[in-house]
């Protein structure tokens, strides 16, 4: 049965239309069409023909004019538009034409390089000229690396490798920075938050050190849908880009479909489980052969649906090599080998957490199943488009559970599909970030006195501040590079911890193999010892985890069960800073220790998903020492409402603070958090708190104590802005009761002094 037959078969199946709250079809879209420039080299022009490609769609053709006149370009069209052609054409034509010209290409991910870089050895094959493409990560071995910083018309890395291997080493790499042409960033959109900020000033050291070698390259970058793609690579490129955002490429007709589980308990309102829905629908699609892939938000629910799914297609000697998983955590030879087959056809479904919303290419799949709403409206089509990627007709599925802001999408599909996708957010000059990357620009080039870098008011300041504490020294009209320190090697660009644990099988006491990794802030999660680690549907027991050497001993069994453990997080305050008024509120600022510990884990069982009983888990706690600000509610504004009703008022609050704080911050959402206490152990009063996701902090809740009493006005804007009446994920979030939308009105005004009506 092919897709179509089968996207009939479900219209017509009551088991599944009952609980379909929408089916939206969108339309195909055909393509449009031009020439290609007559500046291309007719050689490769005659390779796309043999290849079929006889023109360029017209986003294709304004990149590659743009490129062609000199103009930074930021190219933002949906996955599958072609957006690789629109740097790969100029880039080997500069080259075809000035054999000295280079390029640099930059890729979030070592997958995404990889995946990239084939594709332009194939070309550059095809072309048959004497084209040099390299590719420049930790993956490389030693012997190789001479020979591409000598003889590389194209380096591919990415910004850790660029970061902490390339810039502080540029004496080595002379013919890239004086030929630099081209510097390609892909997938801009993924660079947000501390990660953007990062890479912004690894650009800005990038282009000190290309002016001192004389070269004066431009930029091509591509990004998929989100509201501010402009705004965003200028913010990071620090040049004004030229947007082109019309997108030319062909696209099938696409039906999306919201599920919405039956409910199985009125009074509670719950739902049947998303991952029992998923999987019967999943199962369907692999029965009749039709490909797809299933993206779930957990590691642990990828491995679980994996487990499921591989159960239908095994053959009598146990293969079942139909269905694979897809993750952070697998080895890399591993995820090569999975994205192979998936090209090759060789795999009809694959389960996969967000680790394939990137723009790696996995071939044709006809449908997309998400497992639970991704939490953004861009993460969601970033998904979808993974389906449908030749033209052809796709399906994208979304599952709902029984949270309350998945159900809200499924009762409220309008705003899904009438909303614009979120903003990217990125704050280069927050001054942590940019003192960092000053260091590191002083190692590689002395500064000069007058020299800018940044858009801060003098960096001069910055500069004897480092020369005070004896890591620069002034001779002079010069700061130079003093301390014995390496600076890039204390900067992690994500700001993610680099100490991951290595997952070892043991069930062959003769051959020990290594089968994972996982990071350190995961591994009590699923890595406590007698947990049940799932790796490609298989199960294996933890025996032992060595948490000082960071290894976990794994044995395979076969049981009936999977484990799952409860994280605790609490936050103490040890020391305040500062505090003041903020209107009726107290505000403050300090430093907090945010504590999270897994103190038991459930075993469940296959199927039924019973609880099969309980164990504890004695493992360290984790903690992170922050700078956080936090306000209190007076007793007199507190006193004015039921406790239920301030709880919810609270929850409300502490959603609105979550959205509102990046847009003034410019970081991501995942930099900040926001709690709430009813009645706080530290000040005694109800209270909220914000604080840096980030050991050490970087200076955000700094600039929010700052703001008073902004966010506050800010989040009664945005509420009386709704037009919604009791709440809704665009306001308080969807987890208030009834009244909780006029109750943190209220709330709002007394504590900015308005009347109350």
């Amino acid at each position: 049965m092919n897709l179509s037959q089968y996207i009939s078969a479900l219209r017509s199946d009551p088991s599944f239309m009952n609980n379909v709250a929408c089916w939206k079809e969108l339309p195909a879209r055909q393509a449009r069409y031009e020439d290609f420039p007559g500046e291309i080299d007719e050689r490769i022009v005659g390779v796309l023909r043999t290849r079929g490609i006889r023109q360029l769609y017209s986003h294709q053709r304004q990149a590659v004019d743009a490129a062609l006149r000199g103009e930074d370009i930021v190219v933002v069209t949906p996955t599958a538009s072609g957006k690789t052609m629109c740097y790969n054409l100029p880039v080997l034509n500069e080259i075809l034409k000035n054999p000295e010209s280079r390029a640099l290409y930059l890729f979030p991910t070592k997958a995404l390089s990889a995946d990239q870089a084939a594709e332009l050895y194939e070309l550059i094959d095809l072309v048959g000229a004497d084209v040099k493409c390299y590719t420049y990560d930790g993956d490389t071995p030693a012997s190789a690396r001479a020979a591409i910083r000598q003889a590389g018309h194209v380096v591919v890395t990415n910004p850790d490798m660029l970061h902490s291997g390339i810039l502080p080493h540029h004496t080595k790499w002379v013919k890239l920075f004086e030929n630099l042409k081209y510097i390609v960033i892909d997938e801009i959109h993924a660079y947000r938050g501390v990660f953007g900020g990062n890479l912004a000033n690894v650009l800005r050291r990038l282009l000190r050190i290309c002016e001192f070698y004389g070269a004066h390259p431009q930029f091509i970058c591509c990004s998929a849908t989100i509201r501010n793609p402009d705004e965003l690579t200028r913010l990071i490129i620090g040049r004004t880009p030229t947007l082109i955002d019309d997108n030319g490429a062909p696209c099938g007709k696409r039906h999306v479909v919201f599920y919405n589980p039956p409910v199985v308990n009125k009074q509670l309102g719950i739902r049947k489980g998303s991952i029992g829905e998923t999987r019967r629908i999943a199962e369907g699609f692999l029965r009749n052969g039709i490909q797809s892939i299933v993206f779930a938000r957990s590691r642990l629910t990828v491995e679980v649906l994996v487990r499921y799914l591989k159960d239908v297609t095994r053959d009598p000697l146990g293969d079942a090599g139909r269905v694979r998983g897809y993750r952070g955590g697998y080895l890399p030879t591993l995820r090569r080998e999975i994205e192979r087959q998936l090209r090759a056809g060789q795999i009809t479904t694959v389960v996969s957490t967000n680790a394939l919303e990137l723009g790696i290419d996995i071939g044709q799949l006809d449908v997309c199943i998400i497992c639970g709403y991704p939490g953004t409206i861009a993460s969601t089509w970033q998904q979808a488009g993974r389906a449908g990627r030749r033209n052809s007709e796709s399906l994208l599925i979304v599952v709902g559970n029984s949270g309350p802001l998945d159900q809200y999408m499924m009762n409220h599909p309008e705003y899904f599909f009438g909303q614009s996708p979120e903003q990217a957010l990125v704050n280069p000059d927050n001054l942590y970030i940019l003192l960092n990357h000053v260091k590191c620009a002083a190692y590689e080039l002395p500064f000069k006195v007058g020299e800018q870098f940044g858009n801060v008011d003098s960096t001069e300041e910055l500069l004897d501040y480092l020369a005070d504490q004896h890591l620069l020294l002034r001779g002079g009209d010069r700061y130079h590079w003093m301390a014995e320190e390496f600076p890039q090697a204390g900067i992690s660009l994500r700001s993610a911890c680099d100490q991951n644990y290595v997952i070892i099988d043991i069930t062959n006491p003769k051959h020990h193999l290594v089968i994972g990794e996982m990071d350190r802030f995961t591994v009590p999660m699923l890595l406590h010892q007698y947990a049940i680690y799932m790796h490609e549907g298989r199960q294996y027991q933890v025996e032992e985890l060595d948490f000082d050497d960071k290894k976990a001993y794994v044995r395979a069994v076969d049981v009936d069960y999977y484990t799952d453990a409860d994280l605790s997080t609490s936050m103490k305050v040890l020391d305040v800073f500062d505090d003041g008024e903020a209107g009726p509120l107290q505000r403050y600022r300090g430093e907090v220790m945010v504590s999270s510990m897994v103190r038991l884990f459930k075993k469940i069982k296959f199927d039924t998903h019973e609880n099969l009983g309980w164990g504890p888990v004695t493992l360290p706690e984790l903690e992170m020492q922050t700078t956080a600000c936090w306000w209190t509610i007076p007793e007199q504004i507190e006193a004015l409402y039921e406790k239920d009703q301030l709880q919810d008022a609270m929850v409300g609050l502490s959603y609105l603070l979550q959205s509102i704080a990046p847009l003034n911050l410019m970081c991501s959402p995942k930099d900040i958090s926001v709690s709430y206490h009813v009645k706080d152990p530290f000040t005694g009063r109800p209270t909220l708190y914000l604080y840096d996701c980030i050991q050490g902090g970087i200076g955000l809740s700094d600039r929010v104590y700052e703001m008073e009493r902004t966010l506050f006005e800010e989040a009664l804007e945005r509420l009386n802005e709704c037009p919604c009446e009791n709440g809704c994920p665009s306001c308080v979030g969807a987890a208030v009761a009834n009244d909780g939308k006029h109750v943190l009105r209220d709330l709002l005004m007394r504590i900015l002094g308005k009347t109350t009506g």
